[in-house]
């Protein structure tokens, strides 16, 4: 027999709790732990450079493919199983609730363990179609196969982070993967330098991170509050798993347009960097430096968004439907504000923030100058696009939330990065993300001001 105390909801702070404080409690340790993610990436590359080289740093890069495909997976499945679990919430549809839990559970596993199977297996000709040469393939070998083995721990300590926030502990959440963020640096620098173990090391301390964070996960699986984690739920279920992998579909797409767009605007950056005086070399590192500090600010805005969407799933299916509205309205005000301020330091102080990563010569200091702040001019208006792709996402309309997540790379971003360097050069490559953000931003406030006509009716039927 069921433990229903354990699993009655009737106040669940997630319908009831004021909406401004729902964000903080949610959306805080959802910006800390992407901050995390994005801060202890640059300083892995930082131990590499400092210890084995360029050669390693380019071994990370070539590698990076199959972090972006496990992440992929792992994204379409936490969150597709979240959004379900938070539907099903407000329903008090209990049953359903830990059908999800486990049979998202069981897809994890099976996503992490087919890219080990195909990655190892086609490892060599993976490496040489993501660009390692043959000083780079050893490299790349080295800290492929030891990540790739590892690949079952990444997606399941995203998988069961994503879960214990829907559960209504953002906090325990956070605090694993900080703890898997900090074993990774401080391994990071153990295994790099005193025990000089290069690469490989680097790969170790990823793993052992994310294996960390997947353990203190599962101690807490032993006491959730509002679902339960059996066994006999992780067979796989068709129905649940369509469920699953619809609502988390556009989380997946969002990161396969992301790797194709970054092969497409890599191409373009030697191909018309060589045309111009500041030669191909200088664009494609300044690009790579810009895209970093971008995706630091970046993950401040999505942390906010992303946090939020236990609260949007369980008030849509318990038919709460103005505090659905508040939330939508509240995080694009929240998202902006946190752009514009964002907007304002990169466009104060471009110079100094280019240097934290090396001082070059004027040439590069003012093409690196001179690209912060053109591609990075208008982030602030990213918070509508965030918004509206988690909402859709969260109350179970993924195929808006599928086009809105491809809408910036694939519809917008690709097709400026081919046209736009035809006519400006190199400049072009750098203000195709401006461009391509009005364009898709544009697209999510049709879509939103849409959405909030059938909202509104919603309210007015259940009033």
């Amino acid at each position: 027999m069921e433990n229903t105390a354990k699993m009655n909801p009737a106040e669940n702070p997630l319908g009831t709790a004021p909406i401004p404080k729902l964000m903080l409690q949610f959306g805080i340790p959802s910006v800390i732990s992407m901050l995390v993610n994005s801060i202890y990436n640059i300083v892995d590359q930082i131990f590499i450079g400092q210890r084995v080289g360029y050669l390693g740093n380019a071994a990370t890069n070539v590698t990076f493919p199959f972090v972006t495909i496990g992440m992929a997976l792992a994204l379409m499945i936490s969150v597709g199983t979240a959004a379900n679990v938070g539907l099903n919430l407000g329903k008090k549809d209990y049953k359903r609730v830990n059908l999800t839990l486990g049979n998202g559970f069981c897809l994890a596993l099976l996503a992490g363990l087919l890219v080990l199977f195909f990655g190892e297996l086609f490892m060599t000709p993976l490496l040489r179609l993501f660009g390692a040469t043959d000083l780079v393939l050893p490299y790349a070998l080295a800290y492929a196969r030891i990540y790739v083995a590892g690949l079952p721990f990444v997606t399941l300590s995203i998988m069961t982070s994503d879960e214990i926030r829907a559960d209504g502990n953002p906090r325990f959440s956070m605090i694993t993967m900080l703890a898997g963020a900090i074993f990774n640096v401080v391994f990071d620098y153990i295994f790099i330098f005193p025990m000089n173990m290069g690469v490989s090391g680097a790969a170790w301390a990823t793993i052992l991170g994310q294996f960390l964070t997947m353990v203190l996960n599962l101690v807490y699986f032993r006491r959730l509050k509002t679902m339960q984690f059996e066994v006999k739920n992780m067979r796989l279920d068709s129905r649940t798993v369509k469920s699953i992998l619809t609502l988390g579909l556009s989380s997946c797409a969002t990161q396969l347009a992301m790797l194709v767009m970054q092969i497409v605007m890599n191409q373009q950056t030697v191909k018309y960097g060589a045309m111009s005086r500041f030669g191909a070399e200088i664009p494609l590192t300044v690009f790579g430096i810009v895209n970093k500090v971008n995706a630091i600010m970046i993950s401040i805005i999505m942390g906010m968004t992303v946090g939020t969407q236990p609260v949007y799933s369980f008030n849509y299916g318990a038919q709460k439907y103005s505090r659905v509205k508040q939330l939508c309205r509240s995080s694009i005000i929240v998202g902006t504000a946190v752009g514009v301020v964002g907007c304002i330091i990169l466009q104060s102080f471009p110079q100094q923030i280019i240097s934290i990563f090396g001082s070059e010569d004027s040439l590069y200091n003012e093409f690196a100058v001179m690209a912060l702040r053109n591609m990075t001019f208008l982030i602030f208006i990213l918070g509508i696009q965030m918004t509206a792709n988690v909402y859709f996402q969260s109350i179970g309309k993924p195929g808006k939330a599928l086009v809105i997540s491809l809408s910036r790379q694939l519809l917008f971003m690709i097709p400026c990065l081919l046209i736009l360097p035809i006519f400006f050069n190199v400049l072009g490559v750098m203000w195709s993300f401006p461009v391509s953000d009005i364009f898709s931003v544009a697209l999510c406030i049709f879509l939103l001001a849409k959405e909030m006509k059938e909202l509104n009716r919603k309210i007015a039927e259940t009033a």
